[in-house]
């Protein structure tokens, strides 16, 4: 769209999605460019279902990674530097009078990174909805229904995203590597987190069952990851927007 036909869009009550993902290793069997390609893909359903109500950003494909460096393969941003650039997106897009942003995550580290930005935003910014979620985290109980490995969540290049792979681009996936990932080495004790990167945590840089992906598994949940998005922005769209406790329960 150009700058002209921007300006007229609907400030109040259009959401602006910015998709955000990654370049990293992603094992054997799968690309380094995985969460854009199912990020972009997953926004871009997304946009063409709700045209009217969502204006899509191009993905940003740089991603916090230093946790896969070490297995190289990896475009990684300092985690100042990425929460910087997620906060001048957000910031942008407000000062230009938009008041309701969504980032829309793909990979996983992203994901402290992301509610930093937006924790320090609002402060200056109290009226504007400031949102940012994973695009899987709406479908828990469609993974625990679809997926057949005992990991029932999203690991990497696992048997969540290398099924969602093989329905949007099988030509990337190197079907004959995909294999048992093994044990995952754990990140928590007792609720407390450890700090441990790919390198430690696998034995190839990936997780889970990826040999237990197909296709069919990758059209059920990328049809009802969009679906259940397309609820999420009505729902988002229909919150009001204000600065006090009696603008939203009032």
């Amino acid at each position: 769209m150009a700058a002209a036909r921007l300006a007229t869009v609907d400030r109040e009550n259009t959401l602006v999605v910015v998709p955000i993902s990654a370049v990293e290793q992603h094992g054997p069997h799968m690309p380094t460019g995985t969460d854009f390609v199912l990020c972009t893909a997953v926004a871009e359903s997304l946009e063409a279902r709700l045209s009217e109500q969502i204006l899509l950003t191009p993905t940003l494909w740089l991603g916090a990674s230093a946790h896969h460096l070490r297995l190289g393969s990896t475009l990684d941003a300092d985690l100042d530097t990425y929460i910087a650039t997620l906060r001048d997106i957000a910031v942008s897009l407000l000062e230009d009078d938009y008041s309701r942003v969504l980032f829309l995550n793909g990979h996983g580290g992203n994901v402290d990174p992301m509610r930093i930005a937006l924790r320090q935003i609002q402060p200056a910014w109290p009226v504007a909805q400031l949102a940012a979620g994973s695009y899987w985290s709406v479908v828990d109980d469609l993974l625990h229904d679809v997926l057949e490995g005992d990991h029932k969540s999203v690991g990497h290049a696992c048997e969540f995203e290398t099924s969602m792979m093989l329905h949007v681009r099988p030509e990337l996936v190197i079907t004959e590597k995909m294999a048992n990932a093994g044990d995952l080495v754990a990140d928590q004790i007792d609720g407390v987190f450890l700090s441990r990167d790919m390198r430690q945590r696998t034995a190839e840089g990936f997780t889970g069952r990826p040999d237990l992906a197909t296709a069919e598994k990758g059209k059920r949940l990328f049809d009802g990851i969009v679906d259940r998005l397309a609820s999420l922005v009505e729902r988002l769209l229909d919150e009001p927007l204000g600065s006090e406790y009696q603008d939203f329960v009032g």
